[in-house]
């Protein structure tokens, strides 16, 4: 049954802000057709070749693959960036941004996502925080400079019976050893974090310049915690949390609303609309 007390009050919310804090976890790449890796079964369907190897996510997220087993590692990342470009950011994202444009202060996004996803749906650069980096930038494995570069260049050629990369290793283009995502990965030490830092800046000063902030967040899971407790900090009792199995929040915090983040998000958008 449907509370229609929560969306009521989440609409008031979205009525009353002067900015939106959009937090989204992987969960908000699944209507649009994307894995969000929930389990190691989930995983394994989506990569049958690193099942025969026995390979988890957390092991294969790991920097120590691209110098040990650089085309597996390639395979891997070459595959989720070739998916991400050709993916098409479902409705939600457009909801989003009307919401966004209603509001004197617009709206900024905090993402764990590597995606690209609110860039393609034409959410601006300067007001995106990508959390653990994007797979849309390269830099080098060593790393020889804190320098990234975007991988518009390189085009990944995967062999799925082997999850193997086909062509040609990308390379550092100052010292020529081996390129890798910008990437936050486990037990990673190499990671180049100026651009994140500097994203982190700018979303600061926005959140310093809103009276009334709104925190959305979508798909946001409890297995990595980093974009639920961000938006907790940040929500000032006013959090919209949707998520398909982990809705639940502390009643200081806001409202949970389970379901898929595009559900959700046309329910409370037809009831705004409505205003």
């Amino acid at each position: 049954m449907v509370d229609e007390s929560k969306y009521e009050q989440a609409v008031q919310w979205l009525r009353e802000a002067d900015g939106l804090l959009i937090t989204a976890g992987a969960g908000m790449g699944v209507d649009s057709g994307l894995p969000d890796f929930r389990g190691t079964e989930g995983f394994w369907r989506a990569y049958p070749a690193l099942q025969q190897r026995g390979i988890t996510f957390e092991e294969m997220a790991n920097p120590a693959h691209f110098e040990q087993l650089p085309e597996l590692a390639w395979g891997f990342y070459g595959h989720r960036l070739k998916l991400y470009r050709e993916t098409q950011p479902h409705e939600g994202f457009a909801i989003l941004r009307r919401w966004a444009a209603r509001v004197s202060r617009g709206a900024f996004v905090f993402t764990s996502n590597v995606d690209g996803q609110f860039q393609k749906a034409r959410f601006p650069d300067d007001r995106i925080e990508e959390c653990h980096g994007t797979i849309h930038s390269l830099q080098c494995v060593t790393p020889c400079r804190n320098v990234t570069w975007p991988a518009d260049g390189f085009a990944p050629h995967i062999d799925p019976a082997t999850s193997t990369l086909q062509n040609a290793l990308p390379r550092c283009p100052a010292c020529g050893a081996l390129a890798r995502p910008n990437i936050l990965m486990f037990s990673d030490y190499g990671w180049i974090e100026e651009p994140s830092q500097a994203q982190r800046a700018r979303l600061q000063a926005w959140y310093a310049s809103v009276p009334r902030v709104v925190v959305v967040e979508l798909g946001a899971g409890k297995a990595l915690p980093t974009v639920r407790r961000f938006g907790e900090r940040m929500a000032r009792h006013r959090l919209v949390r949707i998520n398909a199995r982990e809705a639940g929040t502390a009643s200081q915090h806001g409202f949970g609303f389970e379901g898929g983040a595009l559900e959700v998000l046309k329910q409370l958008d037809a009831r705004l609309a409505g205003c």
